[in-house]
């Protein structure tokens, strides 16, 4: 049986898509917990966003961290730190919702639909965003590596 290039390109870009885990779990949460472990370092991130807090985000960041916003905007570890303990911008509430979770080796990817508040300059503004962030395991425990944000 010949497969035309046309299937096999079409197979190829759906294969991602239909074996992809649903939206909400924990997505390639392996037996040893990982999954799991990198939803906690999520989450901690997102307390220490609301907190504002400085040795927090610096701990669950890596120094080379590329931190984009849904605006184009991308920061290093330090601006990124920085915007948030000097109280440039602070966000008075964060959920996330549609959270998926993919371990590969020692990376791991976290999507989410972000839904809050940010104030910025004096202003408050509404954010709906959707955020990819990668995660590396250093020395056993999850820090981020790149976060991207997009208009949804």
């Amino acid at each position: 049986m010949s497969v035309s290039r046309r299937a096999a390109l079409a197979a190829a870009i759906a294969a991602p898509v239909l074996i992809r885990p649903g939206s909400g779990s924990a997505a390639g949460t392996d037996a040893s917990g990982r999954g799991a472990a990198v939803e906690q370092a999520v989450d901690a991130l997102t307390k220490a966003l609301l907190a504002a807090d400085g040795p927090a985000l610096d701990a669950l960041t890596l120094d080379g961290l590329s931190y984009g916003h849904s605006s184009g905007q991308v920061q290093d570890k330090a601006a990124f730190i920085e915007t948030l303990t000097s109280k440039r911008s602070t966000f008075p509430s964060i959920t996330l919702s549609d959270r998926s979770v993919s371990v590969v080796g020692d990376d791991a990817i976290a999507r989410h639909v972000f839904t809050g508040e940010v104030v910025s300059g004096g202003k408050t503004s509404p954010v709906y965003i959707g955020v990819m962030q990668v995660w590396h395991s250093d020395g056993g425990r999850w820090r981020l590596l790149a976060r991207q944000a997009f208009k949804i």
